[in-house]
């Protein structure tokens, strides 16, 4: 397989999870980290890489809306795969501010794949060295009932501009293969949660008022359904698609782990309650304020596809995800004082 891979958004959520994951599985390859370094990618996500690790990881401070930092990339490192995690992901942010997302979510993905083809399709290289996973969400499909489920054949109807990016920058991908022959395969996941999460996201967000006995808004009356992956099942699954995956394809990729909204906050304050022993931390503090514009009742993907042919599966379950993530957020509060900067108050919450 490919031994120099560009991961973009590197320094977000889950590239970060990616990059510690990656490195640890595949000591034979190295990684090169594109991240601009907006408010949710911060190289404190990085700062524990082991120093054995660290000459196989390459950062670079850029946009990948940059068709020279990209080429250059590409150039400088012989990059033979990709991983493009870059994106603009919080729903809210996008009704609040659409170009961002549409130019970072939408350009920044033509710039990787154009940059692609250049050097993988245009130049002397076996084509069958390269791969290219688009990241995308199961957002793009929009909103489910009461019953079914998400197949990689359900259509796209996005409902936000952030879910509107994200299914435009995946059908540019498949264009790409369809049109140029270009190695792409696009993953779909269900919400993620783990270490690293920008606390403008639901769980982050609950942990972080919570400790501080502030108000807990929930969207709406909170009975919103949202299926739930671990970060590092999420990794892997990535890991296995950019190996075993068949250029062209879409992959959806769930944790198999439904819950309301509300129930999943609720949760999480008895982790806390229990964790923390501040019996200060109770239901109480929940508030129901406005729902969101245009959000979504439910999501949930059918994993059936990857895990038939690549044999992927979840080990995670959603309240063992759940311990781990709010002991990771105790444990590291540091870290939440060096990324805190007030952004995150500006918004009430997410899912």
């Amino acid at each position: 397989m490919t031994a120099h891979i560009l991961v973009t958004g590197c320094a977000g959520f889950i590239g970060s999870n990616f990059i510690y994951y990656y490195l640890e599985e595949h000591p034979d390859r190295t990684l090169i980290g594109l991240d601009k370094l907006t408010y949710a990618g911060n190289l404190d996500n990085l700062a524990k890489i082991p120093g054995q690790q660290k000459d196989r990881f390459h950062f670079i401070r850029g946009d990948v809306c940059d068709s020279e930092i990209v080429e250059r990339a590409f150039r400088d490192f012989d990059i033979n795969g990709v991983i493009h995690f870059a994106a603009e992901s919080h729903v809210d942010r996008s009704i609040l501010d659409p170009q961002v997302f549409l130019k970072s979510n939408i350009l920044g993905t033509f710039v990787l794949l154009d940059t692609a083809r250049k050097f993988w399709l245009e130049g002397k290289d076996d084509p069958k060295r390269h791969r290219f996973v688009q990241i995308s969400t199961d957002e793009v499909y929009g909103s489910l009932g009461p019953d079914g489920y998400f197949r990689e054949d359900s259509p796209l109807d996005p409902h936000s501009p952030y879910s509107a990016s994200k299914a435009s920058a995946d059908l540019l991908a498949s264009s790409y293969h369809v049109t140029f022959g270009l190695p792409v395969m696009i993953t779909r996941c269900s919400n993620n949660y783990g270490p690293y999460q920008f606390p403008e996201k639901l769980i982050p967000l609950i942990i972080t008022k919570a400790l501080h006995h502030q108000t807990l808004p929930v969207y709406g009356d909170g009975k919103q359904i949202r299926d739930w992956l671990f970060v590092r099942d999420h990794c892997r699954a990535i890991d296995m698609v950019y190996q075993q995956g068949i250029p062209g394809e879409v992959y959806n990729i769930g944790g198999n782990n439904e819950r309301k909204n509300i129930d999943l906050v609720r949760t999480i304050i008895s982790i806390l309650n229990r964790e923390t022993g501040d019996q200060g931390i109770t239901d109480d503090l929940i508030r129901y304020v406005d729902d969101r514009p245009g959000h979504d009742r439910r999501y949930a993907i059918d994993s059936s596809k990857i895990r038939r042919d690549l044999g992927w599966m979840p080990e995670i379950s959603l309240d063992d995800g759940l311990e781990r993530t709010v002991r990771w957020y105790l444990d590291n509060e540091g870290w939440f004082r060096r990324i805190i900067s007030g952004e995150h108050a500006k918004l009430r919450t997410s899912d």
